[in-house]
C-alpha cells in the first residue's frame, strides 16, 4: 500500500528493511435485530425549531444503518438521514417508528421527551 496521504506527517526510518503499516479500523459486525437495543427520541435542538425523530443505539456497519434508515423513511413517507450511529427522521413519528422497528424484530422503546 503506497498511499502518501496516510503517511503525511510521518518520520521516516533510515532502516532499509522498515515496512510502513497503517492501523486499520476494526469492522463492527452488525448485531441481529433481536440483540439490538434501540431508543427513539424526539429532538428539536440545533434544528431551527424543527422537530425530528432520532433512533439511537444501533450497533453495526454504516451500510446496514443506512438501509434501516431508508426503510424507516420510506414507510413514514418523510425525509431524513442516517449517520454517526443514529437515524434522523423528519417530524414527530415516534409511534410509527417504534411500531415499524418492533415489527422488524428490533428491541426498542421510546425515550426522552
Amino acid at each position: 500500500m503506497n498511499d502518501w496521504k496516510q503517511r503525511l506527517g510521518m518520520v521516516y526510518s533510515t532502516n532499509p528493511d522498515f515496512e510502513y503499516t497503517t492501523e486499520q479500523e476494526p469492522q463492527v459486525q452488525t448485531l441481529e435485530p433481536a440483540k439490538q437495543d434501540l431508543r427513539v427520541w424526539l429532538d428539536r435542538k440545533h434544528r431551527g425549531g424543527k422537530t425530528v425523530t432520532l433512533v439511537k443505539g444501533f450497533v453495526g456497519t454504516q451500510e446496514d444503518l443506512s438501509e434501516l434508515g431508508r426503510m424507516l423513511k420510506s414507510r413514514c413517507g418523510v425525509g431524513g438521514s442516517a449517520k454517526d450511529g443514529e437515524i434522523i427522521i423528519q417530524g414527530d413519528h415516534r409511534e410509527r417508528v417504534v411500531e415499524l422497528l418492533l415489527k422488524e424484530g428490533y428491541r426498542c422503546k421510546k425515550a426522552g421527551n
